[in-house]
């Protein structure tokens, strides 16, 4: 297993063991009571979260985050028909939501396939004309005079408080279902998503399984209508998604650390909007998922921004040191032999902050030291330098006699061991050269 790996999986573990222990820590720190109605809303809140976390790692890697936001608004008008035709039964909101929002996949289909329109366009045009219709469907509605007409705008921002047992077997049993789904057809999903023209070229049935998948994110949207309304359900969509993405490059681990994700941000963010009366459910949701997005873009191993940024630190004071041990070594050389001291004054004069950034690099590494107003290399520096100026060399070679000698074509990379890159035939090759030209 590699370094990343196990980092991977280590955070993995780590945060089912803070997700675990955050319950009696918020008993005891926050004095959260945990009844009825907080376990069911916690509960189902984490499966819903772990649901949406796995379908949304599909969507933010084929660039289609938007389509969460447009389907999800894309609900609301289905609601409000559903509500004119069955009343307040829970199920047939459910059923329209979901209607409405498959037929806005349609749409979105239709518009890429028939017309020059750009993906993102069509997403736009749906979101915004679903859900105006739905808006102008809610007024309606609330202005008939029927009193339990009241109460269907909770679709818009959700009401966890809300949800009963029933609703979270409810969701348990669909993302059951959906998750059999993904695992049967995870090649296929796996192939549309990275490379659809090749799944195309060899016979899968791409238009099918983009609908086959939307279809699922559809199912994901209606059952977060509840705890997260239609504006906010595309941000615990895309959020895990986004957040492990940071982390890993291989998508069985993204899609895992995405559920652990959107479990901890479900989860933690429906018990700490139980801290007041006045917090809503489904905003602390979200705002604990985005949280944890800012972590992940800051803090994650290779793509982060602080690990971004010590790497280019770490790259800088390299190059500074390597660029000042061949300025040292190439003045020692041309008077006298590598151990010959060089003015520390030639230095300053040859360079500015670079130089001293390169200077104290060097010394750290035991390459050089102080001999009163002058620099002298070290045994070991002096080896370092003859290295760097035979690998220059080499390099050198690879580029003007590479094809003559049938060499590999390779990323000129001079800051690396030229054996590092080419094998080691081909590295005896320009070594014999190399000879031949200084003998």
């Amino acid at each position: 297993m590699s370094v990343d790996d196990r980092r991977v999986w280590l955070l993995i573990a780590a945060i089912a063991v803070l997700g675990a222990v955050f319950i009696p820590i918020s008993q005891i720190w926050l004095d959260i009571e945990y009844d009825y109605t907080l376990r069911t809303v916690v509960l189902g809140s984490s499966i819903l979260g772990i649901i949406s976390g796995v379908l949304g790692c599909f969507a933010v890697l084929r660039r289609e985050s938007l389509m969460g936001d447009a389907l999800s608004h894309a609900a609301l008008p289905g609601v409000g028909i559903a509500f004119l035709l069955a009343g307040r039964e829970l199920g047939a909101l459910l059923i329209g939501a979901g209607i409405s929002s498959w037929l806005g996949v349609m749409f979105i289909r239709s518009l890429l396939s028939t017309t020059r329109i750009k993906q993102d366009t069509a997403m736009g045009i749906t979101l915004a004309a679903w859900f105006a219709a739905g808006i102008a469907l809610l007024a309606y509605i609330q202005a008939v005079p029927d009193a339990s007409q009241a109460g269907l705008d909770t679709f818009i921002f959700g009401q966890a408080a809300a949800i009963v047992e029933s609703d979270v077997r409810l969701i348990a049993a669909v993302s059951t279902v959906v998750f059999i789904v993904i695992i049967v057809f995870w090649k296929e999903f796996k192939l549309v998503t990275f490379d659809p023209e090749f799944a195309g070229a060899n016979g899968f049935r791409v238009t099918f399984f983009n609908t086959l998948l939307s279809t699922l994110i559809v199912i994901a949207i209606v059952l977060g209508l509840q705890l997260a309304g239609v504006i906010l359900m595309v941000g615990l969509l895309i959020a895990p998604g986004i957040a492990a993405r940071q982390w890993t490059q291989k998508l069985d681990q993204m899609v895992i650390l995405s559920a652990m994700f959107g479990a901890f941000a479900g989860g933690i963010g429906a018990a700490l909007s139980a801290i007041d009366a006045d917090v809503p459910t489904g905003p602390m949701i979200i705002v604990v998922a985005f949280l944890i997005v800012t972590i992940s873009i800051l803090f994650a191993p290779g793509r982060g921004l602080a690990w971004t940024f010590l790497q280019q630190s770490q790259d800088r004071r390299r190059f500074a040191a390597l660029t000042t041990l061949r300025d040292l070594y190439k003045y020692a050389t041309s008077h006298g032999g590598a151990t010959h001291p060089v003015p520390a004054s030639f230095m300053a004069g040859i360079g500015g902050a670079s130089v001293d950034v390169g200077l104290a690099q060097l010394q750290r590494q035991g390459y050089i030291e102080r001999d009163g107003a002058a620099w002298v290399l070290t045994a070991t520096g002096a080896e370092a330098a003859a290295r760097d100026v035979h690998n220059q060399r080499l390099w050198d070679l690879y580029r003007a006699y590479g094809d003559e000698l049938g060499l590999p074509t390779v990323n000129e990379d001079r800051q690396r061991a030229i054996g590092d890159v080419l094998t080691v035939p081909a590295v005896t090759k320009l070594e014999t050269l190399l000879k031949g030209q200084t003998s």
